[in-house]
């Protein structure tokens, strides 16, 4: 059988046509050291900053140092069984977590992934952890009230959505039961809140999540979790990942609350990381970028202009002191930050003054505009009367005989007090705070025994619920104080009732 020339050449030029070629290029590099929660890698020489890179076993990296000739990863899980020539590949995605509607009532670690064995969470949308924060023409004042149920902030300390308010004080002040009471005041305020709690216990989250569950919160919150037990790479990431999931409602237009319990712990992981890097330590051995790490993350906190849909995004921030220092290096960034901080002093404490918001030093930047009328205008004396108590008090303690005017401030002062404490996980609504207030600051209380105020006050309320009704509904609805005579009447007339105990 003999096959002619042209029919093979024919033959061979009809197969290189149809030949196609399946190439895939991957950029894949070798690791050359590993240490604790980094990891060095040679030959990644076209992966980019905050690219999410694949190890051989399957555990995923971030890119973070790229050096001339190696690039420093950070290791997102466990990083026991990687070793030296293991193989490193690209996958040319940025860092990025699952979010949406689908993410509410669960708990998550910052890489999205669900930690309360309830099971996969069923979204298909994703946003890259690092984005640009809102810019100026994108934005607009602060100028809608979030109520956190809590007297002493709503009253002096007001926080508005969009504003960044730092929550600052040693270990145990009550830090993360302010903002766990503001998150449970949400209930009827359409608020979406993001809970996360970073390099803390494993069963301190666990209580915090069963709190919310049984007030009914959960149904509305997310909680982000980077245990102690995690390595740093999780814990620096868990803000990111908060903020993230709450950008994805606040361009929707929803209003949300992101709580960062605390930003110590993630400035501390982030020097961890930085230190194994070998970038150059600074002060207190934190890196220069320690500000930059939590500017762009503060920075994202904005109220969005009606044009962008006009949702919120408010972020409260925590930092712990040691021994009430303010001044240190990471608390004093984070102060220059944000728009204003509320102290909690272990004094007060200790002393039972609950929350133990020192007013003096605690201040909000957006202030009035962040009230309703009502509240701005019965509150208006509220911190003066305070700060001249605090500065009375010493004096009295001498015992030396007192004007009547002093004594008169003294009183008004220690009923202040009074009223400005508030049980654990009792938030308030705006109108009834407005009226005790109003009882406070126009004199009402003078004559009642400081010991008796907080039953007053308990009692105040129920009475109003079944008595004047209309009156805290009319404060509710439209935000202004109603008639002052109706709310005078109202106290003296409550006030009859009232038996002041023996």
């Amino acid at each position: 059988m003999s096959i002619k020339a042209e029919e093979i050449s024919a033959l061979i030029k009809q197969q290189i046509e149809s030949y196609e070629s399946d190439i895939e290029v991957n950029d894949v590099g070798t690791v050359i050291e590993v240490g604790d929660g980094i990891a060095r890698a040679h030959g990644l020489d076209n992966v980019m900053a905050g690219e999410l890179v694949e190890f051989s076993n399957g555990v995923m990296g971030l890119a973070q140092n790229l050096e001339e000739s190696n690039v420093g990863l950070v290791i997102l899980g466990p990083y026991t069984d990687i070793k030296e020539g293991d193989e490193v590949r690209r996958t040319g995605r940025i860092m990025q977590v699952p979010v949406g509607e689908e993410m509410l009532g669960r708990v998550v670690n910052p890489l999205g992934q669900p930690v309360d064995g309830r099971g996969p969470i069923e979204t298909t949308k994703t946003r890259p952890i690092e984005a640009p924060a809102p810019g100026v023409m994108d934005r607009k004042s602060v100028d809608e009230p979030l109520q956190t149920g809590i007297k002493a902030i709503d009253a002096l300390v007001p926080i508005g959505r969009g504003q960044r308010e730092l929550i600052i004080g040693d270990r145990q002040t009550g830090k993360t039961s302010v903002a766990i009471d503001a998150i449970l005041n949400q209930h009827d305020q359409d608020m979406v809140c993001i809970y996360v709690a970073i390099g803390q216990k494993e069963s301190t989250v666990r209580g915090t999540v069963e709190t919310l569950r049984r007030h009914g919160a959960l149904d509305y919150t997310i909680v982000v979790t980077a245990s102690a037990s995690q390595p740093a790479p999780l814990l620096y990431l868990a803000p990111y990942a908060g903020v993230t999931l709450g950008e994805e409602f606040m361009y929707n237009g929803k209003h949300v609350l992101v709580v960062y319990d605390d930003l110590s712990k993630q400035a501390a992981a982030y020097r961890e990381l930085s230190l194994l890097l070998r970038r150059p330590p600074g002060r207190e051995a934190f890196p220069g970028d320690v500000f930059y790490l939590h500017s762009r993350l503060l920075e994202r906190a904005a109220k969005l202009s009606d044009a962008k849909g006009g949702g919120s995004l408010t972020a409260l921030p925590f930092v712990e002191t040691q021994a009430g220092d303010i001044s240190a290096y990471i608390p004093t960034n984070v102060i220059s930050i944000t728009d204003g901080q509320i102290f909690l002093q272990s004094d007060l404490f200790f002393s039972g003054v609950r929350p133990a918001i020192n007013a003096g030093l605690s201040v909000s930047r957006v202030g009035g505009s962040a009230q309703i009328k009502a509240m701005k205008k019965v509150a208006g004396t509220l911190r003066l009367d305070l700060a001249s108590y605090r500065e009375l008090e010493a004096f009295a303690q001498f015992g030396s005989d007192l004007d009547k005017s002093t004594q008169a401030k003294l009183n008004r002062g220690a009923r202040t007090v009074e009223v400005l404490k508030q049980g654990l996980h009792q938030p308030l609504a705006v109108e009834k705070q407005v009226m005790i207030v109003f009882a406070l600051t126009k004199g009402f209380l003078d004559d009642i025994p400081v010991d008796d105020v907080t039953r007053f006050e308990s009692e105040f309320h129920t009475w109003l619920d079944n008595n004047r009704k209309e009156l805290i509904g009319q404060i509710r609805k439209t935000g202004k104080l109603a008639e002052e005579e109706d709310m005078k009447e109202a106290v003296k007339e409550f006030k009859k009732t009232f038996v002041i105990s023996e």
